[in-house]
């Protein structure tokens, strides 16, 4: 079997469109997503980023 594996850049608060039309634009199954989640410190406490899928 052959597999793609695509990275896509990605601002949550921005790009939740972009996102919804190019997952619904590929071609064939879907294995899986997995986020790259970057902890984030803020002056009110820590948080986590997603950067890209």
């Amino acid at each position: 079997m052959k597999y793609r594996v695509l990275r896509f850049d990605i601002n949550m608060n921005k790009d939740k469109a972009r996102l919804e039309q190019y997952l619904n634009s590929i071609e064939g199954e879907i294995v899986s997503i997995i986020p790259n989640v970057k902890p984030t410190f803020l002056p009110m406490g820590a948080t986590a980023k997603v950067d890209f899928l």
